[in-house]
């Protein structure tokens, strides 16, 4: 890799900061008529009319398009996966499929590992960037864990859902179906933070992180599954939460 300056370091950091809060701005423009009849999400700046519609949409669409001028400066692959997951979420998530379908979440979740995808072009040498099978693990890893966290939160808020017509799995399958498969995919995770370990060549620090991690989640969702109340998947939801930084601090610590 070409070595990369402090203010590389800063406007990719900038760029991906920006793109994803331009994408939850825009979320939250789009789904401003639901997010106010739910309890969870009625306090929202938009709902909640603190922001006027008009003004969320035109600061969100400024941070989509200050994190693209951004990525376009690295090169054309570092652009094309910050669009790519821009369009992800806004488009195929947040307009086509959340309200139509239970997979919105899976087919929605990629733009969640492109930043990843970002990173590894951003840093190559080269006008066009490139990516490893390292890289494709890293934001797969990022890609299953998505719905492992978001669906514990639609086990808790299932009526909020329901209220409002959005299909979320647990709306579609019941919650007790809802956890199983979401134990399911907590196993599939696993062994993929395992395979980072093993394509990175990180050492124990890593390593122990990733196991500790792993097991915790997979007892975790155990449990809920063994006692499946919404507070419980509420809790898993938090527990869940810092799953991913800490395996990304690992990688950092290596």
């Amino acid at each position: 890799r070409a070595p990369f300056s402090p203010l590389q370091w800063i406007l990719a950091g900038i760029a991906i900061t920006a793109g994803s809060a331009g994408c939850d701005v825009l979320t939250s423009y789009i789904d401003r008529d639901i997010d106010a009849v739910m309890l969870r999400t009625c306090h929202r700046p938009l709902p909640s009319g603190r922001i006027t519609p008009r003004n969320g949409l035109i600061f969100g669409l400024t941070l989509v398009a200050l994190s693209l001028v951004l990525s376009a400066t690295f090169n054309i692959l570092s652009f094309a996966w910050m669009a790519l997951g821009i369009l992800d979420n806004v488009i195929v998530y947040s307009m086509l499929l959340k309200r139509r379908t239970w997979l919105n979440i899976l087919l929605g979740g990629f733009s969640g590992g492109l930043p990843v995808m970002f990173g590894w072009s951003a840093v190559t040498p080269g006008p066009w960037g490139s990516y490893s099978l390292l890289a494709v693990v890293m934001a797969g890893l990022v890609f299953l864990w998505i719905p492992v966290h978001i669906w514990f939160l639609a086990v808790s808020y299932r009526t909020d859902y329901e209220r409002v017509g959005v299909p979320m799995l647990p709306v579609v399958i019941g919650k007790e179906s809802a956890l199983r498969v979401i134990m399911l995919a907590s196993i599939i995770l696993f062994p993929f933070s395992i395979a980072v370990w093993s394509l990175g060549h990180f050492s124990l620090v890593y390593g122990a992180i990733a196991l500790a991690t792993g097991i915790a989640n997979l007892v975790g969702s155990a449990l809920v599954l063994y006692l499946p109340t919404e507070t419980n998947a509420w809790r898993m939801f938090k527990l869940s939460s810092p799953y991913l930084f800490l395996l990304f601090l690992g990688m950092i610590v290596d």
